[in-house]
């Protein structure tokens, strides 16, 4: 279920991990280790995470994982140092930058397929505001979390940009394509740093 950015208890504590991660990266090069042993029952569950990077409100990053695969713990130590470090489209995070960097975390439910005949179908099963959208083709893939919604706020553009970041036409449409559907409950520092 998709919920409004918060913070809270757990939310407190992942963000403290994504930013932990960060500042292990800076000087070992890879994320912050894990001890699942000595995680409370909620962050030892597997789960599928993204954490974004914000700038002065641009986006600095954002890399996660779409399945469930490590700890909730250890995905959001990986997804934090991936987007800092190791999102493609932007050079890795400088020490200088970090104090400035707010922080999003979001918790993925499981996915969901969806059984569409066409682009209209799709486009009228879509929840503006509260899916987010994964789109495969072949060995193609890429997805757009909830967040987006509001730079996208129209299905179609929305699906046009996914398209697009999924490498296609902004208007490609194929039987052999795939969609999966998931929410995400979202925690966000309120502003730059901790």
């Amino acid at each position: 279920m998709h919920s409004p950015e918060r913070q809270n208890a757990p939310g407190t504590e992942l963000l403290g991990l994504a930013r932990d991660s960060i500042e292990y990266g800076f000087v070992h090069g890879k994320p912050l280790p894990i001890n699942c042993d000595e995680l409370p029952a909620g962050l030892s569950d597997p789960a599928a995470t993204f954490t974004t990077l914000r700038l002065a409100d641009k986006l600095r990053g954002c890399c996660g994982t779409l399945e469930a695969s490590r700890p909730l713990a250890a995905d959001v130590a990986h997804s934090a140092f991936q987007a800092a470090f190791r999102d493609s489209r932007f050079d890795p995070l400088d020490q200088k930058e970090f104090g400035g960097v707010s922080l999003e975390v979001s918790v993925l439910s499981p996915m969901e397929p969806m059984a569409v005949t066409d682009e209209a179908d799709l486009l009228s099963q879509l929840m503006p505001g509260t899916d987010g959208l994964v789109i495969i083709e072949g060995w193609r893939r890429a997805t757009f979390l909830p967040k987006v919604w509001e730079m996208l706020p129209e299905p179609e553009q929305f699906l046009a940009q996914l398209r697009l970041k999924c490498g296609l036409p902004a208007n490609y449409w194929s039987a052999r394509l795939e969609f999966l559907r998931y929410h995400t409950t979202t925690y966000a520092e309120a502003g730059p740093g901790p």
